[in-house]
This record gives C-alpha cells, sequence and structure tokens, in this order.
C-alpha cells in the first residue's frame, strides 16, 4: 500500500506542476525540473527511505525505455524531411558533439583538475546510460558522469530556449538540433513543445550525440591525457 502511495504521490506532484507549467508557461517551471525539486523535498520531510520510496514510483522507471521506442512514431512521421536534411543534421551534431567533449575535458585541465574528474565529465552531453558507460572505459567516476549529465540536460533545456529567442532562431531543424545535442532527453522534450519536426530532430541529435561520444571520447581524452 505504501508503494502505491508513493507512485500516485509522485504522479500527482508531476501533473501538477505540469498544469502550473501551462498555466505560467516559464522555462524554469518545468516540470522536469520542479517534479524532483518537490519529491527530494517530501522524502525528506517525510523521513522515508529511498529504497521504500522507490519500491512504488521506481515503477515509473520502468517506462523509459517504452516512452523511448514511442519517439520512432514521431521519426516515422517526418522520415522524409530527416532525410533530406540528413548532411546538415549529421554535421550539426558532429561539431556539437566533439565540441563538448573537448570543451570538458579541456575547461578540467585548465582549472587544474585530476585526469579522472576531466573523464567524469567529458562525455556528459551523451545521455545518461551512454555517458556513463564511456565515463568507465576512460576512467572516469560514473557517479559524477550521471552528475553531470542531468545537470547539463536541465541547464540545456533551460537555456535553450532563451538562445532561440535571443538569436532568432525559427527554422524547426535547428531548434531540434540545439536542444537534441546540448540538452539530450531533456532537450526532446522541450523540443516537442515547438513541434514534431523539432522533436524528431531533436530525438535524431540525441541519437548521434552519443554514439559521437562513444567513439570518439576514448580518442579526444587520451590526446589530453
Amino acid at each position: 500500500m505504501e508503494a502505491l502511495f508513493w507512485l500516485g504521490c509522485t504522479i500527482a506532484i508531476y501533473w501538477a506542476a505540469k498544469r502550473f507549467y501551462r498555466t505560467f508557461n516559464k522555462t524554469y517551471l518545468t516540470p522536469l525540473l520542479i517534479t524532483p525539486i518537490i519529491v527530494i523535498a517530501v522524502i525528506c520531510l517525510s523521513g522515508v527511505t529511498y529504497a521504500d520510496y522507490d519500491q512504488g514510483a521506481g515503477l515509473l522507471s520502468d517506462m523509459v525505455e517504452p516512452a523511448a521506442i514511442a519517439l520512432a512514431v514521431i521519426l516515422y512521421k517526418n522520415v522524409d524531411l530527416l532525410k533530406k536534411n540528413a548532411a546538415v543534421i549529421l554535421a550539426s551534431v558532429g561539431c556539437g558533439a566533439l565540441a563538448a567533449i573537448v570543451t570538458s575535458a579541456g575547461l578540467a585541465h585548465l582549472f587544474g583538475l585530476s585526469d579522472e574528474i576531466a573523464s567524469s565529465l567529458a562525455p556528459r552531453s551523451a545521455t545518461t546510460p551512454i555517458a556513463v558507460s564511456v565515463s568507465s572505459m576512460i576512467g572516469g567516476v560514473p557517479a559524477i558522469t550521471a552528475a553531470a549529465t542531468v545537470i547539463t540536460g536541465l541547464v540545456g533545456m533551460i537555456m535553450g530556449p532563451l538562445l532561440v529567442k535571443w538569436l532568432r532562431i525559427r527554422h524547426p531543424i535547428a531548434r531540434g538540433l540545439l536542444l537534441g545535442t546540448g540538452a539530450h532527453a531533456a532537450g526532446i522534450s522541450k523540443a516537442l513543445e515547438y513541434g514534431a519536426v523539432s522533436g524528431s530532430v531533436a530525438g535524431i541529435a540525441m541519437i548521434c550525440t552519443a554514439f559521437i561520444t562513444l567513439c570518439a571520447a576514448p580518442w579526444l581524452m587520451g590526446l589530453f591525457q
């Protein structure tokens, strides 16, 4: 019964956060940011252990894979557009993914951080499962990588729409590339608010970024070290 309570509680918090976001439509009020904050606060105040909470709410984690697979529907509906712009998409994502690795590792070394920390931060722009795997391959700390990846997604999700507004980015493909490359799964969520085309491109961008990071990070980190 307690497990069902926490499952229902988490869903209710997300539903309320989503209604609040639709009412005020502010990027910093997005449910992906507000919901975890409220849930963490509720857990801390109630004194329940994370293990007890996860027995119920953890069922939501099992829905991540079906949700990711469901993106294929949007990709299929826009497959002709994606094929037509394949060269632009691959070139843009490639530059973005490589820049993320180089800047992360470069800044880490510039500030005197260890090779281990630099390796932990390098794959932060890939989606979490890939980033953690790459981190293990190149001598990083998976826990640090996971935290850095989540932070990257949240920051990208918040800053992305601001860049779209300030730089007056109107093309749906450009919006999708910006959000999918810079904020992976969180970016897809935000890109879908701009339309199906932006969401489709963001999904492709996330996948390509993960693949490029997997291939390039070990080689680039070898150069840095």
